[in-house]
């Protein structure tokens, strides 16, 4: 996936540019996995989360019996998930989940997968598994009453693990949240049975004659079908005795907002449209228009999200890439803006690139002192933006906007430019 691929519109073409010699290197036994040699791999850390909560997390398969895999049929859509949330006593040293489980982190730091041709890192030169969380595996749910829920999904082609610098300071702020992997688009997708569903979309260059449009609306209804699928499941869940202790009640299933980076960005708001159970989404610079069949061009209709418009409240952060920034030099976002009625903003970080939202942010800087990726490719991924101050300006902008409308405290950040970050432009 190319940095500038962006959404559930442009992304994917871009992505299939950027693959085009790859061939199948993320299918299923492709690319064999990295020697591991953790003495002489790269480490690096997550910034600590600043809520006042410890967090814990958990993991969960989805199984929809009543839908085929788009990507695989003749088999049912299956998914994981994981839960972060509150907790009453704080992860220490092993104690600590892993950032990937082995077999996820060894396919994704492999040669031409998905990941590794975004961020161009080195392969097998980055201790991926070795990276820990700052949350308890399985811990009770910190007792209080019900808690907002977030549905989090990260960016087209990334695993549901690239947003967890934003995801764990959610949950430390006492957000209940969910990321999702959408598999077979995702680099890689490990399941408890050991199944690694990795990506089809390099080997989908092979095929002559791709519709690129209509492949990202393929992509983008899928991704709106998995989390429709994802709402529906949370409320099963409020029963499910396989949660950790306390998990299930905590779930205030009235108080739901999407949030989203890249293609997830596009989905949040798609799935928004939809589906009224999301109460307000955060789009982190996912585009709502899609490419002609070339992969060139504006291809009409819109999505029904950018052509219908909003009710809801929605968030919309763009970065300093070409195809980003305001919402006017996007068609999509500029659409969107025109026939929403619901309260809505736009902010751009200044310096940053498409990665700047995702844990490419805090992670790539540390790795390139290592000489695991060059500076030339966190630049690239991550624009010149101090990564302290992108990360402390994603998860202060995310946090004041669900705030303000899953929970009524408004700390006034959205109101207008703020003298605490600068480096945001704001259109209101």
């Amino acid at each position: 996936m190319n940095r500038r691929g962006r959404a559930a519109a442009a992304a994917a073409a871009v992505l299939l540019a950027a693959t085009a010699t790859v061939g199948a290197a993320g299918a299923p036994g492709a690319a064999a996995a990295p020697q591991r040699a953790t003495e002489r791999q790269a480490r690096a850390w997550l910034p600590q989360p600043t809520g006042p909560y410890p967090i814990g997390t958990t993991a969960l398969q989805l199984t929809d019996d009543g839908r085929d895999d788009p990507w695989k049929p003749g088999q049912h859509r299956k998914l994981m998930i994981s839960l972060w949330y509150p907790t009453t006593r704080p992860a220490t040293g092993e104690d600590r989940a892993p950032y990937m489980v082995p077999a996820a982190a060894d396919h994704f730091d492999s040669a031409g997968s998905i990941g590794q041709r975004e961020n161009g890192f080195e392969p097998g030169r980055t201790d991926w598994a070795g990276i820990r969380t700052h949350a308890r595996v399985d811990a009770p749910a910190l007792p209080g009453g019900k808690r907002p829920v977030v549905l989090y999904s990260a960016g087209f082609g990334a695993p549901r693990t690239w947003g967890t610098a934003l995801v764990e300071d959610l949950a430390s702020r006492g957000y209940v949240v969910v990321t999702v992997d959408h598999t077979y688009e995702a680099s890689e997708v490990a399941f408890p049975d050991g199944d690694l569903a990795t990506s089809v979309f390099p080997a989908l260059m092979d095929q002559p004659g791709l519709d690129q449009g209509a492949l990202l609306r393929k992509m983008l209804q899928t991704r709106v079908d998995d989390t429709r699928f994802v709402l529906d499941r949370l409320a099963g869940l409020r029963h499910d005795e396989q949660l950790p202790s306390g998990l299930a009640a905590s779930l205030d299933l009235d108080r739901i907002a999407a949030v989203g980076h890249s293609g997830g960005g596009s989905a949040a708001l798609q799935t928004m449209h939809d589906d009224p159970r999301l109460k307000a989404g955060v789009d982190l610079d996912g585009q709502l228009h899609f490419p002609g069949p070339d992969g060139s061009g504006v291809q009409l209709p819109l999505p029904t999200v950018a052509a219908d418009g909003l009710t809801r409240p929605f968030l919309l952060m763009g970065t300093q890439e070409a195809d980003s920034g305001s919402y006017h030099q996007q068609p999509g976002w500029d659409a969107l803006w025109q026939h929403s009625t619901g309260w809505h903003a736009d902010v751009t970080l200044e310096g940053s690139r498409h990665g700047s939202y995702t844990d490419a942010q805090p992670l790539l800087p540390q790795l390139a002192r290592q000489g695991a990726v060059t500076p030339k490719a966190v630049s690239a991924a991550v624009g010149d933006v101090r990564p302290d101050r992108a990360v402390l300006a994603t998860r202060s902008y995310v946090a004041s906007f669900l705030d303000r409308w899953l929970r009524g405290h408004d700390d006034h950040l959205l109101d207008g430019p703020s003298p605490r970050f600068p480096e945001m432009r704001y259109e209101r």
